[in-house]
């Protein structure tokens, strides 16, 4: 069997900018969570964890991006990072897909047009250049067009699980000889809608969630980019719904999934790395993880350091575990295991074997 390989990847995080700053952020056990400034986000939390200093105008420039939101223009500037690691041409590709996981596109976008329409003059006295931001797969477009991917373009929405979700879909565009490589990966924002949507979402005695922000995007093939060490090969994912409330037994059914399609024992891996989830969710999960693994074998959550990323959650997980098997030799040929639970009801696993 043909399993893709990860040949590089990049990330834009509340540790700043690229793949550097994140792995040493990790590796350091750094928290970002810090004080917001009240006059540029006017959200019900004093804290957040957002990338520092990242403005989409000042990144990408100001042509094209008057009302660019803040989800795209953290997908556009990771997008560009790892296409310039890879050579990308600057006439861009046809045979290049991209599939961008996401929570719901922006809620930014979607709350302004509706309240512009609910309080105009005319229901549809709205900004014209704010509907193509505001629909769901408009980040994936947008940064489609911005870097002349012409290959296949989809937009995946499964919760926190989303980036693995997005990793069978690259997988089969590549089996199917639909593209001959997938930027794959999830984004999210830090917005004042999305804030406001979280404080109004909890249950009562659920205690408050600090949101993060950011994207992660790995470039996926059949074959590495030439010239390069492929990073890991993703040989499995799993997912299942945990229908019944039994968390631990839907993430043990995925991790024995991934671990049996490739005859691999739970003493043969050499990380694991759990979502972090908070509430009954998250602690079924650690203490599934905990008795398959070992407790010595899991990585401390990511989530930890940069907030709750909803969507981009997992694929921030496999980016961790990525940048510290660089720091660690120990990795070389060993395999990983990522998994992720979200309150929907979705549990999921994948299965990394590392360079």
């Amino acid at each position: 069997m043909r399993y893709p390989v990860i040949s590089t990847w990049s990330a834009t995080s509340p540790f700043g900018v690229g793949r550097a700053e994140f792995t040493a952020g990790v590796a350091e056990r750094r928290s970002t969570r810090a004080l917001l400034d009240p006059v540029r986000w006017q959200v019900p939390e004093r804290e957040g964890c957002v990338v520092p200093g990242f403005d989409v105008r000042e990144s990408l420039g100001r042509k094209g991006t008057r009302m660019m939101n803040r989800v795209t223009g953290l997908t556009i500037a990771t997008v560009g990072h790892v296409l310039a690691e890879a050579g990308h041409p600057e006439g861009g590709a046809d045979d290049v897909a991209l599939v961008l996981g996401t929570t719901a596109g922006s809620m930014q976008s979607s709350m302004e047009i509706t309240h512009s329409s609910l309080t105009g003059a005319r229901p549809y006295h709205v900004e014209p250049a704010t509907i193509p931001y505001a629909v769901m797969n408009g980040a994936a477009g947008r940064c489609a067009i911005w870097h002349g991917l012409r290959g296949p373009n989809s937009t995946v929405a499964a919760g926190r699980p989303t980036g693995m979700v997005g990793l069978t879909y690259a997988r089969r565009l590549l089996l199917a000889g639909r593209a001959r490589q997938v930027l794959c990966g999830a984004a999210e924002e830090f917005s004042p809608a999305r804030s406001w949507v979280e404080h109004h979402g909890r249950a009562e005695g659920e205690p408050d969630t600090v949101l993060g922000e950011g994207c992660a995007i790995f470039l996926l093939g059949l074959e590495p980019v030439a010239g390069a060490r492929p990073l890991a090969s993703v040989l499995s994912v799993r997912t299942r719904m945990a229908a019944d409330g039994d968390w631990g037994a839907a993430v043990g059914h995925c991790v024995d999934g991934v671990l049996s399609q490739v005859e691999e024992k739970p003493d043969q891996v050499w990380a694991v790395s759990p979502s972090g989830a908070a509430g009954a969710a998250g602690a079924a999960e650690q203490a599934r993880l905990e008795e398959v693994f070992g407790a010595e074998t899991l990585i401390p959550p990511v989530a930890e350091l940069i907030g709750e990323t909803h969507s981009a959650a997992s694929a921030f997980q496999i980016a961790a575990v990525l940048g510290l098997a660089e720091r660690d030799p120990a990795s070389a040929g060993r395999t990983a295991v990522v998994t992720s639970v979200d309150p929907s009801g979705m549990a999921a696993a994948a299965l990394l074997r590392l360079a």
